[in-house]
């Protein structure tokens, strides 16, 4: 059981923690920690940043997040660590094969968590289940497996079966479907005005077929049929009757980064008005501690639903990971890929 601590996952500025980085931490107890590139150098450092948070919170399974998602978004890189193609790239490379894309994203997201895994990250922001349409942003683009829903639940189950497998925590996003933003969260709110009809038949569907996995990610997105006020994140209409109802998630719900520009308000009123909408987690990435604080200011402690779904979620990585022989993995992978483009 997750002992006390606070519904927040924080980010931190550097490849270790400075003295007043480690005061806070200590102080503010966030459940997780989120790395970015600025964070990582190489394995030893890597492994000895994971090590030092979990001292400070005094947690030995105090989860540690990356968007280790593969081609644009992936923070562990070379010359440390193997690249990995974008979710697009899979079904073009297996000829539009559905089941031979599903393999290679099942072995693709096994070399990940094993890598994830091996400096102690145990938590991969993927898989990314947005369905985009044509002329959507590019923020999502080739982050996306398909433009067809079902395919997308599939491979994104491929994914998710190979993190598992691995020892790691997959966080599907965005929920509840960003594909149609015309904007970019990080620097606009984009709205969407589809109805509710369109949004379930495709939009949802990937969620909903795969709303048994352990932890969500919001979208900062308007959905202006559904709740014209307010974003996904800080929807109580959005999280109570889509993602909670109409897609049927039961697992921990963690906000998408707090410092994105789609919101407004301080950081505490951010905070404070992702958990009245029912969101479980506030997430804050950019290691900025000044807005850090607002975030932890406006936050709870870690209890009741919100506390047994992040101890099922940790749960899910207890048992020793399934053998596996990285290099042998790694040159199928290659080889697959290659005969198939």
């Amino acid at each position: 059981m997750v002992l006390a601590c606070r519904a927040v996952v924080l980010g931190c500025s550097g490849y270790r923690f400075s003295a007043d980085e480690e005061r806070f931490f200590r102080d503010a107890q966030p459940w997780g920690l989120i790395l970015f590139k600025r964070n990582v150098s190489d394995p030893s450092q890597l492994a000895s940043l994971c090590a030092r948070f979990r001292e400070l919170v005094e947690r030995s399974d105090a989860p540690v997040f990356v968007d280790q998602e593969g081609g644009r978004v992936q923070r562990l890189s070379v010359p440390n660590w193997q690249k990995y193609p974008a979710a697009g790239r899979f079904l073009t490379a297996s000829g539009g094969d559905l089941n031979a894309a599903a393999e290679l994203v099942r072995l693709a997201a096994r070399l990940t968590a094993f890598d994830l895994a091996s400096v102690g990250i145990t938590a991969n922001c993927m898989p990314v289940l947005d369905v985009p349409i044509p002329g959507a942003h590019e923020a999502i683009g080739d982050r996306a497996y398909s433009y067809r829903p079902e395919e997308v639940v599939t491979l994104g189950r491929a994914a998710a079966t190979g993190l598992i497998s691995g020892g790691v925590v997959p966080v599907m996003k965005h929920m509840p479907g960003q594909g149609r933003a015309m904007l970019d969260s990080h620097e606009d709110l984009p709205e969407v005005s589809a109805s509710f009809k369109d949004l379930s038949g495709t939009d949802f569907v990937p969620f909903k077929g795969l709303s048994d996995l352990p932890m969500g990610m919001t979208g900062h997105v308007l959905f202006s049929a559904i709740d014209p006020s307010n974003p996904a994140t800080m929807s109580k209409i959005v999280i109570e009757n889509i993602v909670r109802g109409e897609i049927g998630f039961k697992g921990l719900l963690i906000s998408d980064d707090l410092s994105m520009k789609a919101l407004g308000g301080s950081f505490r009123q951010r905070a404070e008005r992702l958990f009245s909408a029912g969101c479980d987690i506030a997430l804050h990435c950019n290691g900025l501690m000044q807005e850090a604080s607002g975030v932890v200011e406006g936050s709870s402690m870690l209890v009741g639903e919100a506390l047994k779904r992040a101890d099922a979620a940790l749960e899910l990585i207890k048992l020793p990971p399934e053998g596996f022989d990285p290099v042998e993995g790694r040159q199928k992978l290659d080889a697959m890929l290659a005969h198939s483009v």
